[in-house]
This record gives structure tokens, sequence and C-alpha cells, in this order.
């Protein structure tokens, strides 16, 4: 689990920090194996420390918004600049991991009820492994290969239309699907628990402490989004003592869930064989159901598959919304051309930035593996919280008088240990993912220095 293997090493395919240490290229990411559920607990204190700093920088202004508008009122225009380009990048290939998994499962209910749609059109056309089914049988070689991954497509389109017309998802729909995703995932653990081979967690740690940090490094996107119970800081009546529970608590939830959810699934079949598997829980349930003839579980697997498609299409339309105002606020404020921030006539809706952001969602998502996507997620995101805790840190040298709502405790521990562990698991993604997030950047810069601080709203008149 959270590993994937290519047939010859490469520096490429190596993490960056086995290659520092150890000047040897390897097949890929060292697998996790049963000891994910140690990566899961890891991210969960790299997100604390992080949360924390997300809620001291965000009480600073009385406005709600993202790492973006607090660093442009902050820390200026160049910062700003990174950090919206960042999470550009982060809020697109997060979506495009969620939309590969959407049509992963879409593909599992097309099978529950017995529908087979033509491989080419249900499967990315970029597979860096290749494809296998469930028998080990090989359906495509690794590379490239003519086809389209529709659903996943399909999804992101649909739901950027529907932000466009202006229909919000409601507080009351998205709890629902929070707990019919929280039912799921509880009715997995425990109708699979029965059906643990303890032999399948030895070895526990297969790649010892290394394996953990790149399964730490590549679940980190699961994660993405707890911060928002840090930008509440305005609105609670103690944030000093509500903000670090909150922020707490959410996250040891989501770790006992999806920690209990790796032990079962590494549990019940052997960890190499969900390796780049997109829907792996509602796969493994597949095998067990077919090894045991066992009708519960053929039932089981659907409540699974619908609690995991609503969560993910919950998920997508959130940050598909995120994405969309990211490019309002930085057209807006002059960084990029007006166009991204007009307002459609009737909707009254940014409907352009929002197309652009379905589209430029849509057809990686079409292309592209889960696995190729989430690597740019994750280091896009640990970069974002690195700027951030670096922002605390500055503004507390800067403007030390600044009225807080919150402060992150223990003076400059927790920016700084925030930072640290962010850096760590940006080194557990491979070469190849600094390289593509570098030239990320470097675009990046050239249109700042190009185009948009000559035409930004603090332009000098010239």
């Amino acid at each position: 689990m959270a590993g994937q293997h290519f047939d010859v090493p490469s520096i490429g395919n190596t993490p960056l920090l086995h290659y520092l240490v150890f000047h040897t290229a390897l097949a890929g990411r060292p697998g996790a194996g049963p000891a994910l559920a140690l990566s899961l607990v890891f991210v969960a204190i790299v997100c604390a420390f992080t949360g924390l700093c997300y809620a001291e920088i965000s009480s600073m202004i009385p406005i709600a918004g993202s790492a973006y508008t607090y660093t442009y009122a902050t820390l200026g225009e160049l910062v700003a600049w990174i950090i919206g380009w960042d999470l550009i990048l982060e809020y697109a290939f997060s979506n495009m991991s969620v939309s590969v998994g959407f049509a992963a499962h879409v593909v599992d209910l097309m099978d529950w009820f017995g529908i087979h749609p033509p491989l080419m059109w249900i499967s990315p056309a970029y597979l860096p492994t290749g494809l296998q089914d469930l028998a080990g049988n090989n359906l495509y070689n690794p590379g490239w290969h003519f086809g389209f991954n529709i659903p996943a497509f399909l999804i992101v389109m649909i739901l950027t239309v529907i932000l466009v017309r202006g229909i919000r998802e409601s507080v009351r729909a998205n709890n629902i699907m929070v707990l019919v995703k929280i039912a799921a995932i509880l009715v997995f653990v425990f109708a699979a628990a029965s059906f643990i081979k303890p032999h399948n967690w030895h070895p526990f740690m297969p790649n010892g402490w290394g394996g953990v940090l790149a399964g730490g490094s590549i679940i980190f996107f699961t994660y993405i989004g707890f911060d928002s119970v840090s930008t509440a800081a305005e609105e609670c009546r103690n944030p000093q003592r509500d903000l670090p529970f909150g922020i707490l608590a959410t996250l040891v939830a989501c770790t006992v869930l999806y920690g209990g959810v790796g032990i079962v699934l590494s549990g019940i079949v052997p960890w190499q064989s969900v390796m780049g598997d997109a829907a792996p829980v509602v796969n493994a349930l597949k095998r067990l159901t077919l090894a045991n003839a066992s009708v519960e579980l053929h039932w089981v697997r659907l409540f699974v598959l619908v609690g995991a498609l609503m969560g993910m299409v919950s998920s997508i339309l959130v940050f598909q919304l995120g994405q969309a105002r990211i490019w309002f606020a930085m057209s807006r404020d002059g960084l990029l051309p007006a166009m991204f921030s007009r307002i459609h006539a009737q909707f009254r809706t940014p409907a352009f930035a929002t197309w652009v952001a379905g589209f430029v969602v849509g057809i990686p998502a079409g292309l592209l593996d889960i696995g190729t996507v989430a690597n740019l997620t994750n280091i896009g995101t640990l970069f974002a919280f690195v700027l951030v805790s670096a922002a605390v840190l500055v503004l507390r040298v800067r403007e030390p008088e600044r009225h807080r709502g919150f402060r992150a405790p223990l003076g400059p521990v927790f920016p700084v240990l925030s930072i640290i562990f962010c850096i760590v698991l940006m080194m557990g993604l491979e070469v190849m993912t600094w390289m593509a997030f570098f030239a990320w950047l470097a675009i990046g810069l050239l249109i700042y220095f190009f185009y948009s601080r000559h035409r930004s709203e603090f332009a000098q008149p010239r």
C-alpha cells in the first residue's frame, strides 16, 4: 500500500530523500505495507502543527479566505502569487486524484450490476505500471495507450455545470454525505474484520521507516481540507481553547477511521495487491466476495461503493469551487487576466474561471493515473503548508503587536516543526515529482515577472 513500482530502477522514480542519502536508484517508492497506519499517524501530527499555524494567520485577518488571501494581506504580492500559483496546482491535482478514484468506483459499481464497458473508455491513457485484473492478468503494458477515462472527465464537467449555474451544496446535504461516508467506512471495517488473515501483516514494515515516510508522502492528500477548521478563528468564542480542540479532534477522528481501514485492508489481502489501485477497498471486497461466495459481502461492497461515491462527489464539488475562487481572486487583484473575474450576467458566478478550472481538471483526469496526479497534489499542498508556517514566523517578528485571535503555543516551536516535517514528507516523493513541481513554479514566476506584476492593483503607473 502507498507504493508504486516500475520495471527498471531510475533516479526519476526514486524518493528524493533515499537518493540523497544512499545515492542509489529504486524502481519506484518503497511501499509502507501494513505500516501505512503509522504513516497516517505521522501525517496527522504534521497536520496538527500546520493547522495551528493556519489558525494563527487566519485569525489575524477578519475575512474568510484561503492561504492566498492571508499571505496577500500580510506578506505581499510576490509571496501571495507563489502561494496562489501553488494552490492552483494543489486544488487541480487533488481533484484529478479524486476524479480518477471516483471513476474507478463507478467502474466497480457497473461491475456490481454486471455492466462491463470497453476498457479503453474507463481507464487512464497513461498507466506507468500497466493494468492488471484481480487475477493478475496483464490488461495493458506500462506507458501510454489509446483510451480516455470518461467517468473521471464526466463527473468534473457535470459538477462544473452545476457550479456555473450557482447551485451550491447545502450544509445539510454535505453533512448527510459525510455521515454516509463514515457509515460506509465503519461497515467495511466491521464486516471485513472477520476475514483478516494475520500472516498478511508480516512483515509489518516491509521497507522499514523509508516505506513509512513514503507512505505518508503519498497518503497526505487524504487530509487535504482539514485546515478548514483552522479558518474559523474569528467565529470561536474562545479561540485559544476551542481551535486546538477542534483541529486535534478532527485529526484524531480522521486518523482512527483511516487507520482502521488501512489495518483491515492490509489484513484481508496482501498489501502488494492494492498498490496503485484507485479503488483498493471495493476491489479487496470483491476478492473476498468471490473467494468466500458471500452474499453479505456482496451487499457490503455495494454500500461501501455508494458511500465512497457520495464522499468523492462532495470533495470534487468543494475543491472545484475553491479552485475557481483562487483564479477569481488572483484576477481581481490584477495578477491574472480580467476575464477570470468576470461574473456571469444571469447566474452571478465567475463562469469563465469555473469552466477553465473544469477543463484543467477534467482532461488530465481522463488521461493520467491516480499515482501520478496524487504526487503533485501532495508536493503542492506540503509546499503551501511550509509557506504558511514560515509566514507565521515572519509576522511574529515583523508585526508582533498585531491582534491575533489565536496564537500557536510554545513560541516558534510549532511553526518550525511544521516546516521541518512538511519538508521531510516532501522529500519522500520521487525526484520526477520534484522536477515537475519546480517546472510549475518556474512557469508561475515567469508569468508573474513578465505579466502579473505590471498589471496588479499595486503596480506603479508608467
